[in-house]
């Protein structure tokens, strides 16, 4: 099946997507947003959020995500509970396949597809996925209700997890490879304090070298910590190291970097190398990954596919 020719597709249902939803559906473009396999986002699995400025009360993630797509679809953006499974972007009319079998033509298209956990990428990780290793505390917490486990990283994303995690686990451990640690301060603080009523420790200049268990779940962590290699006994491992831009369908469609996100800033601050292609969110954006900055991009890309359709 193919529809007339669109004036814009959103492709993803977060932050990025659903602001790019609400400006070109104020300016009239009538835009068609493809959900995607996760719709919201990675935001979802957020418990609270407290730096979404107007958001206060400490909202989920799931909750803020609801009231943008909402506000998004009052103002007339189509959603479509699919995913994309080819485009074609080079010319005037790009295509897009969904997973259903239709065909969506289109003169711009804004890319706003997200990242995805990054694993730790050490033996025994791929066979104990789903028992006892996970990217998402929020998804699994419930599964480890009071035992102990670990959470591997130093940054927000990280210390989010842990202090999820210390509200229904016995202990939680955060492993870091360093001293010092990315995350705001103040997340830093209340772990500080979870762990001066022993909900919580630190473990410091370590690395995870190897995931073990019994065969049918995660038993414990092997590592490496100032040059001395110890096991450290725990149900479960939550992974939260970063992510990898969800960019793979168009890597012969627009220009990507060496790590495979969207290079932006073509003539346009989220224009890609293909004109009429634009890209917002965190498969563009390495530094950032907040949602506020997220939902600022995808502004933006609206603007800039307005403007270029006005030319």
């Amino acid at each position: 099946m193919t529809d007339e020719l669109l004036n814009t597709v959103i492709i993803g249902s977060g932050p990025a997507g659903c602001a790019a939803g609400v400006y070109t559906s104020r300016a009239n473009l009538k835009p068609v947003l493809i959900t995607g396999d996760n719709p919201g986002g990675q935001l979802v699995t957020t418990p609270e959020i407290e730096n979404y400025p107007g958001a206060m009360g400490s909202p989920s993630g799931f909750d803020l995500m609801e009231k943008l797509q909402q506000h998004a679809k009052s103002l007339g953006t189509e959603f479509i509970s699919d995913k994309v499974v080819k485009a074609e972007l080079k010319g005037p009319v790009k295509t897009l396949t969904l997973g259903s079998g239709r065909m969506l033509k289109t003169r711009t298209v804004i890319i706003a597809t997200g990242a995805a956990p990054r694993y730790l990428g050490v033996p025994g990780e791929d066979q104990y996925k789903g028992k006892g290793v996970s990217a998402c505390a929020t998804c699994d917490g419930f599964f480890f209700r009071g035992k102990e486990v670990a959470v591997v990283g130093g940054g927000s994303a990280a210390f989010v997890e842990a202090l999820f995690l210390t509200q229904m686990c016995a202990k939680v451990y955060l492993i870091h490879r360093r001293e010092g640690f990315r995350a705001e301060a103040v997340l830093v603080d209340k772990l500080k304090a979870k762990a001066a009523e022993g909900k919580a420790e630190f473990v410091l200049n370590a690395i995870v070298q190897e995931v073990k268990g019994d065969g049918e779940r995660l038993t414990g962590l092997v590592l490496k910590q100032q040059g001395e290699v110890k096991e450290l006994p725990v149900s479960g491992v939550f992974a939260a190291i970063g992510h990898l831009p969800q960019t793979e369908l168009f890597k012969d469609e627009i220009e990507l970097d060496k790590d495979g996100f969207i290079v932006i800033g073509k003539g346009s601050a989220q224009a890609t190398s293909e004109p009429g292609v634009f890209a917002a969110g965190d498969c563009s954006d390495r530094i950032y990954r907040q949602a506020i900055t997220s939902a600022g991009s995808g502004c933006k890309a609206a603007l800039d596919a307005e403007h270029f359709l006005l030319a």
